[in-house]
């Protein structure tokens, strides 16, 4: 599989960014994408996880409510839509692809390259 994401910028707090990850190539193992992110002199971090088929979510609890991830398998995309955006938010985002349900980088299978996502107080 290949991911490719975009949509990164500069946005003031309470701000909102989109999110885009272009997804080719999907295989048997990829059944869940994922969004990540990694702060500076941080670890990379889940944020949100959409099985492909199903469009079954999850997010980690310091973005719900927040962000939302979809899926349009017509597009071959998936997005993160980021709203109430927060300093803390700040960080490089990645799409990956995982076989099942993941909670840490450990479980991704692939990886696209980070958009850069930086929010302003």
């Amino acid at each position: 599989v290949q991911l490719q994401a975009s949509g990164g910028g500069l946005v003031q707090a309470g701000g909102s960014l989109r999110l885009t990850c272009a997804v080719s190539g999907l295989t048997t193992s990829d059944n869940v994408m994922n969004w990540f992110r990694q702060a500076p002199g941080k670890e990379r971090e889940f944020v949100a996880g959409i099985r492909w088929r199903e469009g079954t979510k999850r997010y980690v609890d310091s973005v719900k409510g927040r962000f939302t991830i979809s899926r349009v398998s017509a597009e071959n995309a998936v997005y993160l839509q980021m709203n109430s955006l927060k300093p803390e938010d700040t960080a490089v985002y990645y799409c990956a692809s995982s076989p099942g349900v993941v909670t840490t980088a450990v479980g991704a299978r692939s990886w696209g390259q980070g958009t850069l996502v930086t929010v302003s107080s």
